[in-house]
């Protein structure tokens, strides 16, 4: 018996508490860009798929159980929905990171933005415990190097750090220069939910 990592990742769903501190930084804008393409990526991982095998009331404590042995979870006074966990439910820990590129076309202006914001969705008063957190970060960067035979771009972004990227599809960068700015979406979620298994 332990408490496995499948105890963290619920503690942060379940208890409120948000994985990634989102803030907002400046958001000067420029004017309105022409998106000429977009390369996204998206990958959905799923962290943790067990049983609830006990449920001790008086300790809040509940035991799962999955291909890699039991793992308990003390729930603290935050979940709300404790009482609907009933044993023989299904745990589901999934996590999702996508990443979209749009290319701009447009002459840099030299401003460099970087927005975060975050989004934490709860289960209702009479539902089973879930909770899905949501973080996206949308950078504005300027373009400041074009390797096409690699399929390679350098950006330099509100912190003036650069990053190289590699552009999957070679036909986004026929027509991108030096100087021109590119918009980066970062998207990632945590969801975790108990469900009743379906008969």
């Amino acid at each position: 018996m332990k408490f496995a990592p499948i105890a963290m990742m619920l503690a942060v769903l379940f208890a409120g508490t948000t994985a990634v501190n989102a803030q907002t930084s400046s958001t000067a804008g420029a004017a309105k860009p022409v998106v000429i393409d977009a390369a996204v990526t998206d990958n959905v991982y799923q962290l943790y798929e067990g049983e609830v095998v006990k449920v001790d009331k008086k300790t809040r404590t509940i035991t799962f159980k999955n291909k890699e042995g039991e793992s308990k979870f003390v729930a603290g006074p935050d979940i709300k929905n404790f009482d609907q966990i009933k044993k023989g439910d299904r745990v589901n820990v999934n996590y999702e990171l996508a990443v979209a590129i749009e290319l701009i076309k447009t002459k840099s202006d030299g401003v460099r933005t970087k927005v975060e914001t975050n989004t934490v969705t709860k289960s209702k008063a009479n539902e089973k415990p879930s909770e899905t957190i949501t973080n996206q970060t949308t950078i504005i960067a300027d373009i400041v190097e074009v390797n096409r035979e690699k399929k390679l771009v350098s950006v330099k972004g509100p912190s003036g750090k650069i990053t190289t990227v590699t552009v999957k599809n070679p036909a986004l960068l026929a027509d991108v220069k030096v100087g021109e700015q590119v918009k980066v979406i970062y998207f990632d979620a945590m969801a975790a939910s108990i469900t009743t298994p379906k008969k």
